[in-house]
């Protein structure tokens, strides 16, 4: 039994395809088939089925790879505190986020992170679907809304603030709304996710944040197609500023409602970074932790366009 027959079976888990580990682990799928049938050798169990369209898990090899994915995170960790004296993070970091806020705000820093951390390699994996950092292998997950009880460290990254926005153009033909109960004669594009359309709330001072009843002629599942709507003059958009702070920076689109707080779900959700609790005295996951609370800042960049909006 092998380290490397450990990690190859690891990753054709998680992969579902000899060939796809193979591809990334650079070795020949005759190798990875030859490390996973001896290490079932080894074990006297079948860990994986395989059939001509896909690989799954036995009953014992779900159990198995629990185990091992544990084992080879603390492993990994303990080779991490020793090599150049516990002073640089090094090996694979492996990251998962939703894909908008992937691309707009973990990627495009990640050049910076990897210059100051040259022995760092970066999976980066984009999704909006909820994936368990332990059961998939990563090291650290970027969370986007409300905070569920886990098993999992949690660190927050920053609130969420929401602006209702509009195109100039818009705003010349239709006018602005004074207050959200003006929103009634708009063209409100609402994004609908898998539990229906979103709502639009908002509120004055402290007071309780109120439902509003918005209407439009487009509705969309997905948040960019409803932004670049907005940015055409078609309508008005109630997103957060981590989504809309490049087309109000450039001036596509302009803030209204600024003396209202605006809500697009029913809690109030924030951003956090989690990662699993064995992964706590990892170098790399503190690295991107620390470098991740620098670049977004206290206050975060992509509110900035719209505080000045709003003194201004």
């Amino acid at each position: 039994m092998s380290l490397i027959g450990l990690r190859v079976f690891v990753a054709v888990a998680t992969h579902g395809s000899f060939s796809e580990t193979a591809r990334r682990m650079g070795l020949p799928v005759s190798s990875v088939s030859r490390h996973v049938s001896g290490l079932e050798a080894a074990l006297g169990q079948t860990l994986l089925v395989r059939n001509t369209r896909a690989v799954r898990l036995t009953d014992h090899g779900a159990q198995y790879l629990s185990s091992v994915r544990e084992a080879l995170a603390l492993l990994d960790a303990a080779g991490e505190e020793v090599r150049v004296g516990a002073l640089e993070p090094r090996g694979t970091l492996r990251l998962n986020a939703p894909v908008a806020f992937g691309r707009r705000h973990i990627a495009p820093h990640l050049a910076t992170f990897q210059a100051r951390h040259p022995a760092l390699v970066v999976e980066l994996t984009l999704t909006d679907t909820f994936v368990d950092p332990v059961a998939d292998g990563a090291d650290l997950l970027v969370l986007v809304g409300v905070l569920e009880d886990s098993n999992l460290v949690s660190r927050k990254l920053a609130g969420q603030r929401h602006v209702l926005a509009a195109a100039p153009e818009y705003i010349e033909r239709r006018g602005a709304p004074r207050s959200p109960d003006d929103l009634s004669a708009h063209n409100c594009l609402v994004y609908r996710g898998t539990h229906g359309a979103r709502p639009w709330l908002f509120r004055a001072d402290r007071n309780r944040y109120a439902r509003h009843h918005v209407s439009g002629d487009l509705r969309s599942n997905d948040a960019d197609s409803l932004i670049a709507a907005a940015e055409a003059g078609h309508g008005l958009v109630l997103f957060p500023t981590w989504l809309l702070h490049v087309p109000l920076r450039d001036g596509r689109l302009r803030p209204l409602l600024t003396d209202w707080q605006a809500l697009s779900d029913l809690e109030d959700g924030a951003i956090h970074m989690l990662f699993p609790e064995n992964r706590r005295r990892s170098l790399k996951v503190s690295a991107f932790l620390d470098f991740m609370s620098e670049t977004v800042g206290r206050q975060p960049y992509w509110d900035s366009f719209v505080e000045s909006e709003a003194n201004g």
